[in-house]
Order: C-alpha cells, then structure tokens, then sequence
C-alpha cells in the first residue's frame, strides 16, 4: 500500500527524470523556428486510429497527433500528461484524474471529460488492448474530474495506460461510435496531419492553438513541457535501406531510421551527420498461429522450437543484436532468466524428428509469413525456413508487403503458421504490457492455465506475488511453444547537421526539434 502512495505522490509531483539533459539543452529561444524536417522512414503506417496503431511506424506517428491522461517518461515510467493530477484508493481499485483545462483538440473544441469517457468506452470496445479496461466503470464528477472504478485490484492499470502501444489516447466524443480504424486523426497533441498517401508519404503540422503542459521545464519522455519549432515533418516511405542513407548523404531526407550496422560504416568521417543508437530496442522473436493446423497441435509448434539456432539466425540478420532467452530485458524486475533459458536456442533436430513422429505430422505444409520491407525479418524466416527443413516440415514462405504482412498477423487471417516482428516496446514496459500481444499474435485461445497467471499477475498488490505470476506466465507462453526468443535488438538512426534536439529514445519524437 505504501508503493501505492508513493506512485500517486509521484504524479502530483510531475517529476522530470530527464532534468539533466534539459539543463545541457539548447533554450528554445535560441533555436531556429519554422521549416519543414523530411524523415525518411522504411515504411508507412497501416492505420492512423490510436487504438489500432501496434507497429512501430505506426506509434512513432500516433504519438506525435494524439495524446492520453498518462504517458511514458525519459525512462520508461508511466507520468502524467492530459491529467494534472491522480488519485489512487487504497485497494488500487478507484482512479480519479483531475484533467488539465483549457486544452484543445485539432478541430477547436476543447476537451472535457465528456470526450475522455466517450475515448475509454471507444478503446473497450475495439482495440485490441481493450483488456487493460476489462472490469472498469467510467464516470464523470464534472467537466473535468474522470473516475476509473475496477471490480478488483489492478495495481498495474497506470502502467499499463501510459502505453505507447495500442495507446489510449483521447479523441472527440463524436468519434465514439466510429468503428476501428476509422476514426478521425484529431488529437491534442503537438502535430495534426495535413496529408496522408499511404503508398508514398505522411505531412504533419504544427498545431497552433497546442497546449503544452505549463507544470513543467521541458520535454520527458512523450510528456513534459513539449515546444513545437518545426512548422512540418513529411515522412518518406522508403523500403530500402540503401535509399535511405543515400537520401541523408545527398540532404534530401534530415532524419533516417532503421539503418543496418554494415551500411552505417559509409558516415564514417562525415562530420555532417550524427549516429544515434538506442539499445535495448526491441525482441526479435517467432510466434506460431495457434488457431491454424498443423501449428495448431503443441508438438509440431515444438518441434519448430527444436530446430532454431539464435545464434546463425542473430548472424544472417546482421542486427544489433544481443542473446536473451527472456521475453523481458535484464533491467526489469520480473526477469529470471532461470525460467527462459532451457526454452532457448537448443537447435535439436533429433528432437524436433521425435517430436513430428509423435504429433503424427504427416507433411502438410507450414506457411511462414514474412515482409520485404524488413530485411532482418525476412531473414529471420528464410533461415528458419531451411532449419525447418531439415526436420522434415513441409515449408512454404511468404513475402508480402509490411502493411499488409502487419494486418494479417493482428487480426490472424491470411491462412499463416508463423511469422515473425520485432516488438517494442512491450518487452520494455514488463508483463503487463505484453499481454495484448502475447495473446493476439500468437492467436491464443481458452488457455486456462495462461489466464489464471495472468489473472495473479494484473490483480495481486503484492509484488513477490506479481514475479510469481511472470514466472508462470513466462513458463507457459515458451513451454506450450508459443513463442521462440530470438534476441534483443538495437536501433540505429541517423541525422543531418541541420537537425538540433533530436533526442535518442525507442521511438523518434519531434517536439521540440528544430532545423537551421
């Protein structure tokens, strides 16, 4: 109980953990306004609905429009954004929030808890996140106090509503009964779209009625004091990576992402441009559609297990990468790596033979799912295709485009057996993080024995208790070959001489970035 009140104290507080940095910032008096910044990224975003964004390129831009009552500070804790202040019960079952005022949305009006609970009934009802709110009532004290009451403790609910993933984010009440995906792109936050063509390029402007959080000195995390200096950013979607360090090299792009370490060798020298790495990033990492045969009986999905070797798939991929048999980093509290490791890299064939024979596999044919937008994934599965192989699994892969790669993955159409993504950043956040994905990815359903942990884990103010729970968790999701570990990932971007205040994170934000 008392961890309890000193996470609400925190949010009183506001307590910027990134105050070192803001004092070694440029102010924003000194720096240029205005411009537009080209950021040439591998690929577009499928969706621009919040409640729906689950992919990396689709954070990244979400973050940047729309904006929730909490969010993530520099280092990954949940504080508060559209909420100036929160209180908590002592059974962590009530949650008031008391909203910032005067704040506006992109089409004018002003938000009031009117459109907060019209936004939290919208996310239970359609994203595929929906379960951080299973059990929860809203209401409304006044214009501008919002109450969250759940059934039964849930001592991980800000955790997990300061989520970048699958973000929470408030939106008009009028959008209430859009269906997913289709809501409009107004938001609060310090950008609005001014141009999307999904084959091509996205413009964001800046928002001249934003509203910034006054209670602080700058920029934390996705929250904090944000200052909006640039007048646009145009993404470019540019598959090749080639392509994109080219576009830095020639100053038709300021910012690059996702850039290879081989390929990153050619800015050795080159003064003009800076290099950025952000580690850990995300996990690489197989899932099998469990709702699909042959996938759908736990000795083929092991036999699968059987045959990966992280190492030469951490090879071929040519990534920043880092063994881990864990679904969560070294730093988090729930890691144990006793309970991932025996689950990790074995690389037995023989296994994997017995394994068939037993399943009475009798050579149907196994779809891996992959993308051509990223190299490493493709990678990933065309190694793990021919590891396959040598088994005796019938395989066939795949190749699509990311987007469409990406939807069939979430909502488990397209007839797949595996695929693979990188996840970032549920691996960062911790357990209650990943449990949309663990469960959607993977297709997982009326597992008994997943739900009850999980119920532990969401539910236990005890957090000897809650490790308990991940353990189990952890066990099941690897043991019923759920999932196959790969590794952790690192990112590398990179930026032009022009660019001042980008500040390396797991997910690129342009507030308070200028161009000269």
């Amino acid at each position: 109980m008392q961890a309890l009140t000193r996470i609400a104290a925190t949010w009183r507080g506001l307590v910027c953990a990134a105050a070192m940095a803001l004092a070694c910032a440029e102010p924003t008096s000194a720096l240029a306004q205005g411009g537009t910044l080209t950021y040439a990224n591998l690929s577009g975003p499928s969706t621009l609905d919040p409640y729906m964004a689950g992919a990396v390129v689709e954070m990244e831009v979400v973050n940047q429009i729309y904006e929730g009552l909490v969010t993530l500070d520099e280092a990954y804790n949940p504080r508060l954004m559209l909420a100036e202040k929160l209180e908590i019960d002592r059974d962590a079952r009530v949650f008031t929030f008391k909203l910032r005022q005067n704040v506006k949305f992109h089409n004018g009006q002003s938000m009031t808890s009117t459109d907060v609970i019209a936004s939290f009934e919208r996310y239970a009802a359609i994203s595929p996140n929906a379960t951080i709110l299973s059990g929860a009532t809203f209401t409304a004290v006044d214009s501008y106090t919002f109450v969250v009451k759940f059934e039964q403790s849930n001592p991980t609910f800000i955790t997990a509503l300061s989520t970048p993933l699958y973000p929470v984010m408030i939106l008009p009440a009028d959008q209430k009964s859009k269906p997913g995906r289709e809501a409009e792109t107004i938001g609060t936050g310090p950008f609005r779209v001014e141009e999307w063509r999904k084959d091509d390029h996205l413009i964001l402007a800046k928002f001249d009625e934003y509203s910034p959080d006054m209670s602080d000195s700058g920029p934390d995390g996705f929250g904090g004091r944000k200052t909006v200096l640039l007048s646009k950013v145009r993404y470019n979607f540019v598959p090749e990576a080639n392509a994109r360090v080219a576009a830095l090299q020639s100053g038709s792009a300021d910012v690059i992402s996702s850039i290879p370490p081989e390929l990153a060798a050619r800015f050795a020298g080159n003064r003009g441009i800076t290099k950025q790495e952000t580690f850990p990033w995300a996990q690489a990492a197989f899932f099998m559609q469990t709702q699909n045969a042959p996938t759908n009986n736990v000795l083929v999905r092991r036999a699968i297990q059987a045959v990966v070797n992280v190492d030469d798939i951490m090879g071929a991929t040519g990534q920043l990468a880092r063994r881990n048999p864990s679904l969560i980093y070294t730093t988090s509290p729930y890691y144990d790596e006793r309970t991932a490791a025996p689950y990790y890299g074995n690389s037995n064939i023989e296994k994997a033979k017995a394994l068939l024979q037993e399943a009475g596999y009798k050579g149907e044919r196994i779809l891996l799912l992959t993308n051509s937008n990223y190299p490493a994934m493709r990678d990933a599965i065309l190694v793990l295709s021919e590891m396959m192989k040598t088994a005796g699994l019938n395989v066939e892969v795949q190749v699509l485009d990311w987007v469409t790669n990406s939807n069939n993955i979430q909502r488990g159409t397209g007839g797949w057996n595996v695929s693979t993504t990188t996840f970032t950043p549920a691996p960062l956040l911790g357990p209650q993080q990943w449990r949309n994905q663990l469960y959607n990815f993977a297709q997982i359903r009326g597992d008994a024995e997943l739900d009850k942990a999980y119920g532990r884990f969401m539910s236990s103010l005890d957090v000897n208790e809650r490790k308990a729970a991940w353990a189990d968790i952890e066990h099941r999701l690897l043991d019923q070959a759920y999932f196959v570990k790969i590794a952790d990932y690192g990112a590398m971007n990179a930026y032009g001489a022009r660019v001042k205040g980008l500040r390396p994170w797991f997910l690129l934000r342009f507030s308070d970035v200028s161009i000269n």
